[in-house]
């Protein structure tokens, strides 16, 4: 029986696997893998790194990448869509469910075709004035019922165009004024207003396959540790907002975090995530990686393999039809 896959998913460095990279994924055995922009030159070239990751690991291992839309797209003109920004579509629109719906079947179209499984999306982060700008026109709506309606439509959109969605960033990333690339932004906001509104939006999303959390601290909760590395809001994640599904960190390279990769890493799974998300394809962070994280548990498997389960082939939407109905929504001529 072969060994279960390392609660790890790894990058890599360019947009071919080199050598030493295939020998290290093989041997590491990470869950799955991420891609971004230095990853990405052509449809061709895309196509066969997907499928070079695949042989490379043995199985049908699920590709991620961060396809929101707007300024967080991997994959970029002359060859895919731009997109404009997700809170200048809703706020543009009439119907702004129905144009992230389809915003989302129509992605999901372009990452099939290229072997992309898993999309990093949707956002349930509520838009503040404060919310930093790093991700505040990446957000959905600046209310909890428009957040939800919208990331609920792109889920869908995905999900019928045979793409998982991965929920982000649990539970609310909207209050940060600070960049958790760069920083640790803290929170005040008391945990009974933070219930009524970042908590309320994921809670109604709670039943989506997977999740991504957040780098940030929320300090009527854990003020001593990152919702990532903290148990206190890994359990809060399960069981008062509902989330039953895979859960894997945050980027566990951004400078929110403190100590090395693997202490990073440690104190996450620790801390109750399911996995743990290297994005920066550094080959010697992951080697450190690789020693520090264990086997995937049986609990982290079962919810894998659930979400996995929900892979299907895309519906059969008329996808000119669809584009034309989307240009109509948000206004493009």
């Amino acid at each position: 029986m072969s060994q279960p896959p390392r609660a790890v998913i790894f990058g890599c460095e360019g947009p071919r696997l080199n050598r030493q990279e295939r020998q290290f994924l093989a041997d590491a055995r990470p869950w799955g893998a991420i891609l971004f922009a230095r990853n990405i030159e052509a449809p061709a070239q895309l196509a066969a790194l997907c499928a070079d990751w695949r042989d490379v690991l043995g199985r049908d291992a699920p590709i991620l990448i961060d396809q929101e839309g707007g300024r967080v797209q991997r994959m970029r003109a002359p060859h895919w869509r731009e997109w404009m920004p997700a809170l200048d579509q809703t706020m543009r629109c009439a119907d702004p469910a129905r144009a992230m719906y389809l915003r989302g079947r129509l992605i999901a179209a372009e990452l099939r075709a290229a072997g992309i499984d898993v999309n990093c999306a949707p956002l349930a982060d509520i838009a503040y004035a404060q919310t930093h700008a790093v991700l505040r026109n990446r957000c959905y709506g600046q209310d909890a019922g428009t957040v939800v309606a919208c990331a609920r439509a792109m889920a869908d959109g995905l999900l019928a165009g045979g793409v998982l969605p991965v929920l982000k960033h649990i539970p609310g990333h909207g209050r940060a004024d600070l960049d958790s690339h760069l920083d640790l932004p803290v929170v005040d906001t008391p945990r009974h207003t933070l219930e009524g509104t970042d908590f309320a939006a994921f809670r109604a999303l709670a039943d989506l396959p997977m999740g991504m959390s957040a780098h940030l601290v929320y300090s009527d909760i854990d003020p001593a540790a990152p919702a990532t590395t903290s148990q206190r809001i890994i359990d809060l994640i399960r069981q008062d907002i509902g989330f039953s599904g895979l859960l894997m960190s945050d980027d566990i390279s951004m400078q929110a975090l403190r100590g090395s990769v693997a202490e990073r890493a440690a104190a996450a799974l620790g801390a109750g995530c399911d996995i743990v998300l290297h994005c920066n394809g550094d080959l010697s962070e992951m080697q450190q990686l690789a020693a520090a994280c264990p086997v995937m548990t049986p609990a982290a498997l079962s919810r894998a393999e659930d979400a996995l389960s929900l892979r299907q082939d895309p519906d059969s939407a008329d996808l000119r039809a669809l584009q034309a109905e989307y240009d109509a929504l948000v206004g493009v001529v």
